[in-house]
């Protein structure tokens, strides 16, 4: 199950900043000959390649819209690694009846689990050309047992949890590895609103790319995400509980 980056052509969705950004500089520290940095502005990846030359290629790529899809698979035929790392909250902590959920689930659907999906559909073909390849997915630990606080959010990511399994039930006849990625709170501008210690990206992009290496199916890139995945491992219903009590024991 390992699976060698070095001399591989990688691409990773939402490159331009956090776990995304920190990824493109890990996968060129394990070797990697080339990484497509992708962005809704390809401008915003100037960084990246500024600080690896010719080995980042930035690429536009909105995983929302299927134009750009379909012209990302023409400019990367030869990606052997697609990390789809691109995510979006819309909304933290309300009431339960708030209808701005809904508003806010409704996008983090749209990008977090049908644009992963998408883009998976759309690259599959071009991993098989490419020997079969592999594919990781930016789930969360909210993956597992929603967190109030990010209640749309939760959901969505549960969508790409279950999408991973499916992604790597169907594709291992092709001999594509499916990894999936749980974190924690990362150090973030999207986590800048949780009030929690928080791991820095660079530290979980180095575990990522070490799990994708190691050939491990589900990744735990920090701490916290290590403690609730072997919770959930061993009972999920017990991690709803545990959940279910930090929420209590906060608002209480």
């Amino acid at each position: 199950m390992n699976f060698s980056i070095a001399g591989k052509t990688a691409l990773v969705t939402g490159a331009n900043r956090g776990i995304g950004e920190a990824v493109v500089d890990a996968l060129v520290a394990a070797g990697a000959k080339k990484v497509y940095a992708a962005a809704r502005n390809s401008a915003d990846v100037a960084p990246l390649v500024a600080r690896h030359g010719n080995r980042v290629v930035a690429l536009q790529l909105d995983v929302t819209n299927n134009a750009h899809i379909a012209a990302a698979v023409a400019a990367a035929p030869d990606v052997q690694l697609l990390v789809n790392n691109a995510g979006f909250a819309g909304m933290m902590g309300s009431n339960f009846t708030d209808p701005q959920w809904i508003a806010a689930g409704r996008k983090e659907m749209d990008v977090n689990y049908f644009g992963t999906f998408a883009v998976i559909q759309a690259f599959a073909p071009v991993l098989e050309r490419n020997g079969g390849g592999a594919i990781a997915n930016l789930a969360s630990v909210a993956s597992f047992a929603n967190f109030p606080m990010l209640l749309s959010y939760s959901v969505s990511k549960a969508a790409v949890h279950s999408l991973t399994q499916g992604t790597r039930m169907l594709l291992g006849a092709q001999s594509t590895k499916v990894f999936g990625i749980y974190p924690g709170p990362i150090d973030t501008r999207m986590a800048e609103g949780l009030e929690m210690p928080k791991t820095s990206p660079a530290d979980c992009a180095s575990a990522i790319v070490a799990g994708i290496k190691a050939g491990t199916e589900d990744i735990f890139p920090d701490a916290m995400s290590q403690g609730m995945g072997a919770a959930y491992l061993a009972s999920p219903k017990g991690l709803e509980k545990q959940v279910t009590a930090m929420v209590t024991g906060a608002t209480a």
